[in-house]
């Protein structure tokens, strides 16, 4: 895995060699950025580090640069590298998982369609504090500490988000997501219900994929796509960011896949609501 370490030793070493390749091409930043029809200000950022360059923004470099064709290959596969961001949940931790929140209320308001794929617990926006507090308790001794009323306090916040109608959420569950026991039967049967009052809202999509449907993929991760900018996957030892265009269209492809064998509206509304009764039923 990428540690913040090694990702910023290899965007320092992509900007390096950019840098060292234009100049060795006797080309002035100026004339590179008309070649590559980008802003000399750009190429400059690019050149000492402030500004990540995408695969794309490497691939018109070296063209224009014309870069041989072995040396290209190393170069947008370091470019590939930097652009994946990897931080461990236990630096979330250390910091204070409270921050991670605030990150996330952040990218939430920048962001006019996010696309949740939750293939198994519901992500939490979809949350009761109750079901927040039991998603929160560690399970193995090496997972980290965490105040988990003040991280609760701020992922409830949170939601305020799903109420603002210039944003629209689209939420992708397995039947898996819903039903795996992660809290008290009482505590099940809340989140279920609340998941179906939160359908209703305008914004919202709640779609169930239903263990009875044939697929013809495997739900592999959590993922969220925020417009079409970027991805973030969630790992069980922590958080990878994608922003290379291949790989969002990927995961919009794969987010589209499993839409496609989902129940919406109506349908998921009354398969959340039949899980809350199920939940209330074997409680008794």
């Amino acid at each position: 895995m990428l540690e913040p370490e090694h990702q910023g030793r290899q965007r320092k070493n992509l900007a390096e060699a950019l840098r060292s390749l234009r100049s060795a091409s006797g080309l002035s930043g100026s004339r590179l950025a008309v070649r590559c029809q980008m802003s000399q200000a750009k190429i400059s950022r690019i050149e000492t580090g402030s500004t990540l360059p995408s695969v794309i923004d490497v691939e018109r470099i070296l063209a224009a640069l014309n870069v041989p064709e072995e040396i290209a290959r190393e170069l947008l596969e370091l470019a590939r590298t930097a652009n994946v961001d990897y931080t461990a949940w236990r630096t979330h931790a250390r910091l204070g998982l409270h921050q991670k929140q605030a990150e996330l209320k952040a990218l939430e308001q920048s962001s006019t369609l996010m696309r949740h794929f939750l293939p198994a617990v519901p992500t939490g926006l979809l949350h009761v504090p109750e079901y927040a507090a039991a998603t929160l308790q560690p399970g193995v001794r090496s997972e980290p500490a965490r105040d988990v009323p003040r991280v609760v306090q701020a992922r409830v916040a949170r939601q305020a988000v799903l109420d603002d109608p210039r944003r629209r959420f689209v939420f992708l569950m397995t039947e898996q997501a819903v039903r795996w026991r992660r809290a008290p039967l009482p505590t099940m049967a809340a989140q279920a219900a609340h998941m179906a009052r939160v359908s209703e809202k305008p914004n919202v999509d709640i779609a169930i994929i239903p263990q009875t449907v044939q697929v013809p993929g495997s739900p592999m991760n959590i993922f969220v796509i925020y417009d079409d900018r970027l991805v973030t996957v969630e790992l069980f030892s922590g958080e990878v960011v994608l922003r290379t265009p291949q790989e969002i269209i990927h995961h919009i492809e794969l987010f589209e896949l499993f839409m496609g064998h989902a129940l919406t509206g109506a349908g998921a509304k009354a398969f959340l609501l039949d899980r809350a009764d199920e939940f209330m039923r074997e409680r008794e």
